[in-house]
């Protein structure tokens, strides 16, 4: 297998990107990266493993919505540096959207051309659904979104949001009012999921860092931060 991994070009990136194809209908599913181990875990398992940069982890097709990708075939490119991938698609989408393929939308004029299976969308969390919503709405028109109105102001508009609903939010624990606390809980996520969006930094990596503390004193997690 390590000589299979060894014919890629790793000297330009550590990350190739990595093209879906259908087997079938040969058509084009999705674009996704891998790194040596998820390339390795793909061959060893026949089953899709890629490196999401949002996530910074490697991650299996299919691990939240069940739609894996079976590999029936590899190519490289004449540079050794991008690959193809022939897959049987398990379930209907490909994207996280749950369309078949990430690419639905027309450029010029931004038509949708694929329907959404909703059965996939619901098998990702709230916190997946939100940020994946923040990021699409960061190329629409202002007028016509909340959140794409807090990001065209720029980051002192949200932040200016996050402060003021932190602060709610303890004013409502102070009262101890249950519904209140978690109203101005659902605030403060929501206006959080919108800072971490505009960053670019998926939720995913904010469970990385609770699951690294885990298990760690406070004292000792604090320690971990000085050194």
């Amino acid at each position: 297998m390590q000589e299979i991994i060894n014919k890629i070009d790793w000297e330009k990136s550590e990350l190739i990107p990595v093209i879906a194809q259908e087997y079938q209908t040969k058509e084009v599913l999705m674009l996704a990266y891998m790194d040596k181990e998820a390339l390795s875990l793909t061959l060893s398992t026949k089953k899709a493993h890629y490196f999401s940069r949002s996530k910074q982890r490697i991650w299996m097709k299919g691990e939240t919505s069940g739609n894996i990708q079976n590999i029936k075939d590899i190519f490289i490119d004449c540079d050794n540096d991008t690959l193809l991938i022939m897959i049987e698609q398990v379930g209907g989408a490909a994207c996280h959207t749950g369309r078949k393929s990430c690419f639905f939308t027309k450029l010029e004029s931004d038509e949708i051309v694929s329907d959404v299976d909703e059965s996939v969308v619901a098998n990702y969390s709230i916190m997946d659904q939100l940020y994946h919503v923040i990021q699409e709405r960061k190329g629409v028109d202002p007028k016509s979104s909340y959140v794409a109105s807090l990001l065209h102001k720029g980051e002192n508009a949200y932040l200016k949001k996050v402060v003021e609903e932190a602060g709610e939010f303890c004013f409502a624990v102070k009262d101890n009012d249950e519904e209140e606390i978690i109203y101005e809980a659902a605030d403060l996520a929501f206006h959080t999921l919108v800072a971490l969006g505009d960053k670019n930094i998926n939720p995913d990596r904010i469970k990385q860092e609770l699951a690294r503390r885990f298990g760690l004193s406070g004292i000792e997690e604090k320690n971990s931060r000085s050194d």
